[in-house]
């Protein structure tokens, strides 16, 4: 089954949306990745938010950012797919909208992502290679990657 993208502002966005949001971000980075860390961080403010949905549930998610948002460059982050629905590409479908959304809105230019070190290879097969060190972000080892 397809997943089915929308894009939201923050302000855009439901209560029951962001409690979605919420839920699916906590489930992955905090509860299965056993990573305590401060998720609720003001950023969700200024980011587009890429909602991947199948039978109108949330499976996936990502925020962008523009330049100077976060990063010097164009970003996306908290790129995240419920375990259970993994195995369908949805990674990929998720990817491929945050990466358009970012044309579409910002223009076509540099995006810049920290991105988990496991995920390196699924992020090269994007066209981001990595600049720099690993260093930790949250106790997980991350490299700074950036897509030309």
């Amino acid at each position: 089954m397809k997943l089915e993208t929308e894009i939201r502002l923050f302000s855009e966005l439901t209560a029951d949306q962001l409690y979605e949001i919420l839920q699916l971000r906590s489930e992955v980075f905090v509860v299965e990745q056993d990573c305590v860390y401060q998720d609720i961080d003001y950023k969700d403010q200024k980011a587009l938010h890429i909602l991947g949905k199948k039978e109108g549930k949330l499976v996936a998610y990502t925020r962008i950012f523009n330049s100077g948002a976060y990063f010097d460059k164009p970003s996306i982050g908290r790129v995240v797919v419920r375990n259970s629905e993994r195995k369908y590409g949805y990674g990929h479908d998720i990817m491929k909208a945050s990466v358009a959304a970012i044309y579409d809105n910002y223009g076509k230019q540099d995006i810049e992502i920290s991105a988990q070190c496991y995920l390196k290879k699924f992020y090269n097969s994007y066209g981001f290679t990595q600049t720099g060190e690993e260093y930790l972000e949250d106790g997980i080892p991350h490299i700074r990657m950036i897509k030309s």
